[in-house]
């Protein structure tokens, strides 16, 4: 299994290079576009960030000082705003209480710590707080989405039925705990997911890892 999972990284690599994934330019605002990506495109999160930013209103005190509306108005393209701006309130608050609205602060706590801290904030799930800890503090988890399980019951490395913890299991018991590397596949399975194994029409002769089914 654990050179399946090798392999296949090795190819994506190969075929599609280095992702540059979290495209963002500091740890506030990736924990924040963890958020805004729930049920959505990576397009609108884009467009909601740019709101943001012409507010000059990514970073910590100017968004906790802004109204629940206020916020959800400038997030709107990412869908689903207000409950999105109620999440991020969340979130602001937990940063407030327990780390003075500094998210560096929490670099140097342990990721099980600071993993079990993130999933009790209301409206943070294992994806959304996986995110964070990996693309924003940098921690060694692998982070599984909607892709990575397609991807994975295709080729026949889990079930249909698999849950989160099973398939992160996977990665996680087969590969080093290595940050750069569960970031760069995660992004290269995205890809994958988004060129090849699509949920319809998937272009299964032309995959880079066909023949690992």
């Amino acid at each position: 299994m654990k050179n399946k999972i090798l392999n296949i990284y090795n190819r994506l690599y190969e075929r599609f290079g280095p992702q540059g994934w979290w495209p963002a330019d500091s740890a506030f605002e990736v924990a924040i576009g963890a958020i805004l990506t729930q049920n959505t495109s990576w397009q609108n999160v884009e467009k909601a960030i740019s709101n943001l930013k012409k507010k000059k209103a990514l970073a910590f005190q100017k968004m906790y000082n802004m109204s629940r509306q206020e916020l959800a108005g400038l997030i709107r393209p990412a869908g689903y705003y207000n409950i999105k701006a109620k999440r991020i309130k969340n979130l602001l608050e937990f940063l407030k209480r327990f780390y003075r609205g500094d998210i560096k602060k929490m670099l140097s706590r342990g990721l099980p710590v600071l993993r079990r801290e993130l999933l009790s904030v209301n409206g943070i799930g294992p994806e959304t707080a996986d995110s964070i800890l990996l693309y924003a503090l940098k921690k060694p988890v692998f982070v599984v989405d909607a892709y990575t399980k397609r991807v994975l019951s295709r080729h026949k490395l889990a079930g249909h039925d698999a849950d989160y913890d099973e398939l992160q299991r996977l990665f996680m018991g087969h590969l080093p705990a290595d940050t750069k590397l569960f970031n760069e596949y995660h992004a290269l399975l995205v890809r994958l997911g988004k060129d090849f194994c699509k949920k319809a029409k998937a272009k299964c002769q032309e995959c880079p890892v066909n023949d690992e089914r």
